[in-house]
Formats: structure tokens, C-alpha cells, sequence
């Protein structure tokens, strides 16, 4: 019995480290295929054929996404939107979440029906510009960061997390005679690094990746543009492949749309990519919230 139950376990192992290696090859090989083209000469990426490693090496693809203005705009922007706008969210969110999360607050129940139900009605497209539009948020900055600052969703995870830890540390510092903002950015904002650092985490890629704002409410703007706009742009553009001459040439190589797209692609990615290592702790231990209850 013992040797049916060891040899079905090694099967089952068998099975599950296959799956995994065929899963890990399927997620990495589009991104290492598109690192390839991208540092590869663009005439030659069109004869295809390129897998891992680039056939001519070049670094005019990433010349040619440096060189252009609205690139650098848009990723001015994009970076500024992602810094203000994740740390306005996380501050209001923790800061209903933190309100939300405390006893005495009678009205907690009814308000955080409120929020959640929020999350299952959406005004529509129309009228939320319109909206923006009698706000005044039209062609501005501001459109980016203000309507996204609370979201029902992290402050519900954010909430989750607050109420797991001791009521005894809030009361002890009150008694000390420590109000409540004191308490919040004292005690309970240095214990909710993990959730914190994990809802960043999301708010963050969410505004870097966001592109349909930018076209909805600031298309028509180039100040304004943002880099997922400007790749947008780029990726859809597959019948200008008989670009000018100009865009063609660069530092006496040549480019094309293909390895124009592979560049700005990688170079729209690696933000984000080199932060999460220094989240992925906080990121994984965030993620187990709510997931056992002592």
C-alpha cells in the first residue's frame, strides 16, 4: 500500500513539475522574444526568425524611442501621475480605512455598505465625462489623480488588515493620552506596512498601465499624453509599416514599426519590473490576508 501511495505521489510530482516548467516557458519566452527583437536591427527583424537572441545587435531601436519627444513627455507624465497619484490613494484610502476599522465609529456599518455598493454600479462613460467636464478636469493634469484617490476595493483589504490587529495597542496609547491621527500614523500606520506596500503595489501599476483616460479625457493634448497612451498609439498603427524616411533612419541604422514596438514595450515594462523585487515581500504577505482566521 505504502509503495502505490509512493508512486502515485512521484507521478503527481511528475505531472505538476511538468506543468509548472511548460507554464514558467510560456509566460517568459513572449517577453524574452520581445527583449530579442527589440535589441535586434529592425530590417532584419522582418525576416522573422528571431527566438531568443538577437541575430544583429543594435541599440538604435532604443535610440529612436529616446529621441522622440512625445515619448519623453508622455513618460514624464506617466511617472509624476504614478508617484502623486499612489501616494494621495494610499493616504486617503488608509485613512477611511483606519476610520472605518475602529468600534466606536458608529456609522461604520452603514457607510461602508455605501462604498461597497459603489463597487457594483458604474455611472457609464458618458455621464462620467461629463462630470469630469463640469468639474473641470478636462485637459488638465488633475483628471489623472483626483476621481481615482479613494478606491472601495483597497480600502476594504486595508480595512480587513486593520481589524486583525490588537485592540489593546490602540487603547494603550490612548490612555498614554494619544489622540486618534496620533495613533493612526504612530502605531497603526508603521503595522500595516504589508497590506500598505502590497495595495501600492497595485495602485502603482494600475496608473503606470492606465491609457484610456489619457484618450477619453486628454487625447487631444500632447502635454498631457501619457506613455501607455503613446504605446497604444504605436501597437495600433500595424498598417504604417511603410514609415518615412525620417523615422526609418537612425545614427545610420535602421528601424521599423516592429522593433519601434518591441523597445517601447520593454521600455514601458521595466519600472515596474525592477520595483516589484523590493515589494515581494511585503506583496506576498499582503496577499494572505483574511486567509486564516485563529
Amino acid at each position: 500500500m505504502k509503495n502505490k501511495d509512493a508512486i502515485s505521489d512521484k507521478v503527481f510530482d511528475i505531472f505538476k513539475w511538468t506543468f509548472l516548467i511548460l507554464f514558467f516557458v510560456a509566460t517568459l519566452y513572449p517577453i524574452l522574444n520581445t527583449l530579442a527583437v527589440s535589441f535586434n536591427d529592425g530590417l532584419d527583424s522582418l525576416k522573422g526568425g528571431i527566438h531568443l537572441i538577437p541575430r544583429k545587435f543594435t541599440l538604435d531601436n532604443y535610440s529612436s524611442v529616446l529621441s522622440k519627444e512625445s515619448l519623453r513627455q508622455g513618460a514624464f507624465i506617466t511617472v509624476s501621475r504614478t508617484v502623486i497619484g499612489t501616494i494621495s490613494q494610499l493616504y486617503v484610502t488608509a485613512l477611511l480605512a483606519y476610520v472605518l476599522s475602529r468600534k466606536e465609529f458608529i456609522f461604520k456599518t452603514p457607510v461602508t455598505l455605501l462604498f461597497i455598493f459603489t463597487m457594483y454600479l458604474n455611472p457609464g462613460l458618458i455621464p462620467g465625462y461629463l462630470w469630469m467636464r463640469r468639474l473641470g478636469f478636462i485637459n488638465t493634469f488633475w483628471v489623472y489623480v483626483i476621481p481615482g484617490m479613494l478606491s472601495a476595493f483597497n480600502m476594504l483589504v486595508i480595512r480587513t488588515y486593520m481589524n486583525g490587529l490588537p485592540d489593546s495597542l490602540s487603547e494603550s496609547a490612548q490612555i498614554d493620552g494619544a489622540g486618534y491621527f496620533k495613533i493612526f500614523y504612530k502605531i497603526i500606520l508603521p503595522l500595516c506596512k504589508p497590506v500598505l506596500a502590497t495595495v501600492a503595489l497595485f495602485i502603482a501599476v494600475g496608473h503606470w498601465n492606465s491609457w484610456f483616460d489619457a484618450m477619453l479625457y486628454n487625447g487631444f493634448n500632447e502635454r498631457l499624453t501619457t506613455l501607455q497612451y503613446e504605446l497604444m498609439k504605436l501597437l495600433s498603427s500595424v498598417t504604417n509599416q511603410g514609415a518615412s524616411v525620417e523615422d526609418m533612419k537612425n545614427s545610420g541604422g535602421m528601424v521599423t514599426p516592429t522593433s519601434i514596438r518591441a523597445a517601447t514595450t520593454i521600455v514601458t515594462a521595466l519600472p515596474i519590473v525592477c520595483l516589484y523585487p523590493f515589494l515581494q515581500k511585503y506583496f506576498i504577505s499582503g496577499l494572505t490576508i483574511g486567509g486564516v482566521k485563529e
